[in-house]
């Protein structure tokens, strides 16, 4: 019986999705595992693979924008297409063939590179570098690749030593758990270290078919580009041997196609001429002498997105309040020496607010909650973020169980951070596991901001600066030291009655220090 191909559901909220690229063709053999196309909603790319090993059956051609749960293919396990699977679309690197047989060139069985848990909440990670190049030798425990996520860099190790056969290019996005390398275990081979040739002998060196007459790609160039960069390189009518790929080895990025389109003369160059003899594509209208193009980092990239698709999904909302900070102000200058002289760091406002926050997440578990499909979840336990801005993009590291530590724990562990984020080595366990956070714009000057959410948290405090204010106390007016305090919420958790009454209560916490002793 054959195994029907459905949409599944990639997302609260999205009904339909458009099959931007099949990889594999009507007929080709596939084996169950293979990613046999690449879905697109207006927020992500989504990849699906084959549940069965058999004969695909394509029912639904690419470009089509479809129902989730539409049936669009089936595979037919009792039998297996005589046409060879070379000629099915591929989405691997040049000269990474897939292997044959799961045995590596010394009979050993290959050792799949898979994209590794990242932390909680992290589905998809984009591939920054590979540090090894296809067909590079690799010794155990060498560093093969860097991952990105919108909150830090991660290095992926070899497993075994071998040959590296390198599935996906620097550059894409790819899913936590997919397989995008191949190591075959083995002694080191004779110049294995040279990466393999990057298009093939029928090729004239220039990227173009020598019995095209000069005008078509060569089929074997096309098919050695990523599906992403393929399809860009098509779209646009870009010759890409024209074009000095970024990526590990010289290949082709989505950035390098892009970062040409925005620039004339090097487009006009690498354009693409039609069997007319035409191909002129309107440039885009550049400044170069007033204006500079630089691709967004892939880190950057993830950020824009991850911070879009909670402003998609969350319901979010910002009350305001404001704190007179004279009583923490002098509890700091009363204690300070003492508590630097015990503890070796500074008594700062920080650790106060944390501690009021975990007073008030206490009295509203509402705001330490957040949303599962249509479910709420409840934490019973405060690991509170605390935003820090780096020159790589903002990065929350997260104080785990932040209810049992002491103002002196929480003011070590930011500086433990604050140094980590210097240095660049925040990582993943750092990043995982929030609840709740909490941001300073005040150490920049702001003076009033709305936060935006940490997903997949509820609530977010913004702190601000502090300015000195005419405010009226018992009847009289006096000089005070005031900040305007944000908090954003996600109202699908938290009503409005909740979100006002925790932002008083962290108020009056700071206000007067002494009620987080009595917890009143």
């Amino acid at each position: 019986m054959s195994v029907e191909i459905k949409i599944p559901s990639v997302g609260e909220s999205i009904t339909e999705v458009t099959i931007a690229e099949w990889l594999k063709k009507d007929g080709d053999s596939v084996k169950k595992g293979d990613v046999l196309l690449t879905l697109e909603t207006d927020k992500a790319s989504v990849e699906l693979n084959a549940e069965e090993s058999g004969t695909l059956k394509i029912s639904t051609p690419e470009g089509e924008t479809v129902q989730v749960g539409a049936v669009i293919g089936s595979i037919d396990p009792s039998g297996v297409s005589k046409q060879s699977s070379s000629t099915s679309k591929s989405s691997e690197v040049p000269s990474a063939p897939l292997p044959s047989s799961s045995k590596g060139s010394t009979g050993g069985p290959s050792v799949s590179v898979e994209i590794p848990s990242v932390g909680e909440s992290i589905t998809e990670v984009t591939i920054a570098e590979w540090h090894k190049s296809d067909g590079d030798y690799v010794q155990r425990d060498d560093v093969l690749m860097t991952l990105e996520t919108d909150k830090a860099s991660v290095e992926v190790n070899a497993e075994a030593s071998g040959i590296l056969k390198i599935q996906v290019a620097s550059g894409e996005t790819i899913a936590v758990g997919k397989v995008v390398a191949e190591i075959e275990p083995g002694e080191a081979p004779e110049g294995a270290s040279q990466p393999q040739a990057q298009a093939s002998s029928t090729s004239n060196g220039n990227g173009r078919d020598p019995s095209s007459g000069g005008g078509a790609l060569s089929t074997d160039v096309m098919e050695s580009l990523s599906p992403a960069v393929r399809h860009l390189v098509s779209e646009k009518g870009i010759d890409p041997s024209q074009i000095s790929g970024t990526g590990k080895g010289g290949r082709l990025t989505k950035e390098d196609i892009l970062a040409f389109v925005n620039e004339p003369e090097k487009k006009a160059q690498a354009l693409v001429p039609s069997s007319s003899g035409a191909g002129a594509v309107k440039a885009p209208s550049i400044q170069e002498d007033r204006q500079e193009i630089k691709p967004m980092s892939a880190i950057r990239k993830t950020i824009a997105r991850r911070l879009k698709e909670v402003q998609n999904t969350a319901a979010i909302l910002t009350t305001f309040n404001e704190v007179d900070l004279t009583a923490a102000i002098a509890m700091r200058k009363q204690y300070q020496d003492d508590f630097v002289k015990k503890y070796d760091v500074k008594l700062g406002f920080m650790s106060i607010f944390i501690k009021a926050c975990i007073e008030g997440l206490q009295d509203f578990p509402a705001v330490n909650a957040f949303v599962e499909g249509t479910n709420l979840i409840y934490n019973h336990f405060y690991n509170v973020g605390v935003a820090v801005s780096t020159e790589r993009g903002l990065m929350v590291p997260v104080i785990k169980d932040a209810d049992k530590m002491t103002l002196a724990e929480i003011e070590l562990a930011i500086k433990g951070f604050a140094g980590k984020a210097r240095e660049g080595k925040i990582s993943m366990d750092d990043l995982a596991g929030g609840t709740f956070s909490v941001t300073n714009g005040g150490v920049f000057g702001s003076m009033l901001s709305t936060p935006i959410l940490n997903p997949p948290q509820s609530g977010i405090l913004g702190m601000h600066s502090m300015q000195d204010r005419a405010v009226v106390v018992d009847g009289e007016i006096k000089i005070r030291k005031m900040m305007y305090l944000a908090l954003s919420y996600d109202h699908r958790v938290v009503d409005g009655r909740e979100a006002v009454s925790f932002l008083l209560k962290v108020k009056n916490c700071v206000e007067d220090p002494q009620r987080m002793l009595i917890h009143v």
